[in-house]
């Protein structure tokens, strides 16, 4: 044990040549030329190692739980051994020790703690039966049964592992669209109550007509962000189906990528009608500044008029004098 410890602790050295302190799925590939492991049988133990699941092995971790795998794989190579001298001096001693309850039982538990098989099955009886049936009628046949099972949960793995990543980017998705949201509301808030503190200014009913139905189009618009929250709440409702669920994740996603770019449109309609809102808001401006002006140029007209009359009075008044 001593001497596996050792060599375990060689073995995370060559894995992190960077001395980071850890090692990741990358840095443990390089075991390959020293170990008589394939890189997919590498990344299956790195999976088994990564108990906690965060994508790192610390020192303590890695020489732990590689010194119990090398320990297992010296019990295993032994027992093979055991079993291989076994059938060539007695048939009769080997079929015993095959037939032990006890060592099939820690055989197959040893397998399953190897492949990682609790985090992708909740029952293993039926590849317990199927194992123990070809372990006791066709023998031959029990490698290539192992090497099958090693590539089915290893793609498990790797689809339980893309299903994380998936629900890890769709809910900063989620927090992203929810910040946007909130931002254009308050957004149009503002501008609400700066367009409604301009139109309050204006006395009259032309400027009130067009304030009334910019007002309209503004709660239509309030109107247009509630709908879009609640398809931000109904898509949070599939976010959470989504996670109780692991066979319908693909089918599932693709709708939620779907929806978000309804929404994503629906937000640069809203924001394209909020601009034209702006531009008739201006327009409402101008002409409030035309008119104003030509009230004082009506009132100057009227002003200069009334001199004039003022004056041929006066020298009507004079003249009568």
């Amino acid at each position: 044990e001593l001497t596996v410890l050792g060599k375990a602790q060689e073995f995370f050295q060559i894995c992190d040549l960077e001395g980071k302190g850890f090692v990741t799925r990358q840095d443990m590939q390089r075991l390959h030329p020293e170990l008589p492991l394939s890189l997919e049988e590498l990344e299956k133990v790195f999976v088994t190692l990564d108990a906690d699941g965060n994508g790192s092995l610390t020192p303590k971790e890695f020489i732990t739980g590689f010194s119990r795998f090398l320990l297992e794989q010296i019990a295993l190579k032994n027992d093979m051994m055991q079993q291989s001298e076994g059938e060539a001096a007695c048939p009769l001693v080997c079929e015993e020790t095959m037939g032990d309850d006890e060592d099939e039982e820690f055989q197959f538990s040893n397998l399953m703690d190897r492949l990682g098989a609790k985090k992708v099955l909740d029952d293993e009886s039926d590849v317990k039966q199927l194992w123990l049936q070809l372990r006791k009628d066709e023998p031959h046949l029990l490698s290539g049964f192992e090497e099958f099972l090693v590539r089915i949960f290893s793609q498990l793995q790797e689809a339980d592992n893309e299903k994380n990543e998936l629900e890890c980017a769709l809910k900063k998705k989620i927090a992203a669209y929810d910040e946007e949201i909130q931002h254009l509301y308050e957004e149009m808030e503002q501008q609400m109550k700066k367009e409604k503190e301009q139109f309050l200014l204006k006395d009259t009913e032309r400027f009130q007509s067009y304030s009334q139905e910019l007002e309209r189009k503004l709660l239509s618009k309030e109107q247009e962000l509630e709908q879009l929250l609640q398809k931000q709440k109904r898509l949070e409702h599939q976010c959470t189906e989504l996670l109780s669920g692991k066979e319908e994740t693909k089918v599932e996603n693709t709708k939620l990528k779907l929806t978000n770019q309804e929404l994503l449109r629906d937000l640069e309609r809203t924001s394209h009608e909020l601009s034209q809102a702006q531009q008739q808001l201006q327009v409402l401006q101008e002409e409030s500044s035309r008119l104003h002006e030509e009230k004082e140029m009506e009132v100057y007209r009227v002003t200069e008029t009334l001199q004039r009359e003022k004056s041929g009075l006066l020298k009507q008044l004079d003249f009568l004098r």
